[in-house]
């Protein structure tokens, strides 16, 4: 058997009762988004989309092809690290520190290693290199600022800092940002172009993340012999902890392929894939036109993932947090989780709202047959 678990990043389905301490009372990432933009979604709509609670603009399947539900997620946070983190069997008592911009310490730490930065303060990848790309071509002093995430980001030309250079200096960030100064992740950020046409070059970004506080089911998974492979930024996320190999990728497109021939190599174990852009491009850019098309694209991928999977085989859709691209701002929306189960083998159904993220890996252990007495209730006897 293999499951491929499918994150589409920041695809929420409505927010979360605790919403409104977020500032996201009312946001909906997938209603909001298909109601500014239209598209036909027949592929999930069969999985069940439609009939998650709350969910208006998709309509219900008249043949149900999956199971379908909720995730509801219990740490502080709506971050991408928190949201995995919780997939997994890790939940957090506390959120992640962020920072309007970080104190001199961590500057000087890091101006010993770089000669030197930029910025440092909280606003948009776009922007900061709108305000900052310039003078950093000048001065080759890397662009630092951070975002409503707890995260330390790093901008740099490519023509101007190699990208060895980039994520040295990443990993040297990385290693200053401890204890009461501690940040989820640290972003590589490449970017290249001219002054008015700076690109952000996703294939070359890289994260640098703290280690999750214990062991998670993908490190269980691993000392039962069972192959857990990593899709995308996914081994980034866990600081690269419990996993049996490693696939880069530079799109959702991209990260589709490699997931459908990662599948057909029959793994027996888990794969298991983050798809970036609907966050990253669409999202955060509050580009809801955008948003829709990807989903649109995603849908259209979905027969081939079908088609790649045997009978016992199982394909599980989920999100992390919302990121409604109709919703003030540019941050993440504290939303529920997405949560499409298909199988060829599987009853179709409603899965519930569930009451942890922490359930999707308590039932991949279960599924595995493998022990986990952490977070989380499997709901593997719905699957079978």
């Amino acid at each position: 058997m293999t499951v491929t678990l499918i994150v589409l990043d920041s695809v929420g389905v409505g927010s979360l009762p605790d919403a409104a301490d977020f500032g996201d009372e009312g946001a909906h990432t997938l209603d909001h988004t298909l109601r500014a933009h239209p598209v036909d979604l027949p592929n999930l709509r069969a999985l069940g989309l439609g009939h998650i609670p709350d969910v208006e603009s998709v309509d219900e399947a008249d043949d149900l092809q999956g199971a379908y539900g909720r995730l509801r997620e219990v740490s502080p946070g709506k971050d991408t690290t928190t949201g995995h983190w919780e997939f997994m069997g890790v939940v957090l008592e506390h959120p992640f520190q962020t920072f309007a911009h970080f104190p001199k310490p961590v500057m000087d730490a890091f101006d010993e290693v770089t000669g030197g930065h930029l910025g440092n303060y909280a606003t948009s990848g776009t922007v900061v290199l709108d305000e900052l790309g310039e003078e950093h071509l000048h001065t080759g002093k890397p662009i630092v600022y951070t975002s409503a995430d707890s995260v330390f980001q790093i901008a740099a030309h490519v023509d101007v800092v190699p990208l060895d250079t980039l994520y040295r200096w990443c990993a040297a960030a990385r290693s200053i940002l401890q204890g009461e100064y501690a940040v989820a992740r640290v972003i590589a950020r490449p970017f290249s172009g001219e002054p008015g046409d700076f690109r952000r070059l996703g294939e070359a970004r890289k994260d640098f993340s703290v280690l999750p506080p214990h062991p998670t089911v993908l490190n269980a998974l691993r000392e039962a012999d069972v192959p857990v492979i990593g899709v995308g930024k996914i081994p980034d996320i866990y600081n690269h902890s419990g996993f049996s190999q490693e696939i880069h990728t530079d799109s959702n497109e991209d990260g589709v392929d490699k997931t459908i021939a990662a599948m057909r190599e029959r793994p027996d174990g888990l794969i298991f894939c983050n798809l970036v852009e609907f966050d990253a491009l669409y999202g955060h850019r509050r580009d809801p036109v955008g948003y829709a098309e990807a989903l649109a694209a995603f849908d259209r991928r979905l027969p081939e993932l079908f088609g790649a999977m045997t009978a016992d085989d199982l394909l599980i859709l989920i999100s992390d947090h919302g990121n409604d691209p109709t919703w003030p701002g540019t941050d993440h929306t504290r939303e529920y989780g997405l949560l499409l189960a298909y199988g060829p083998s599987i009853p179709t159904g409603d899965l519930g709202t569930r009451q942890s993220f922490a359930d999707v890996g308590a039932t991949i252990a279960d599924l595995f047959g493998v022990k986990w007495e952490g977070e989380g209730s499997s709901l593997a006897d719905l699957l079978r």
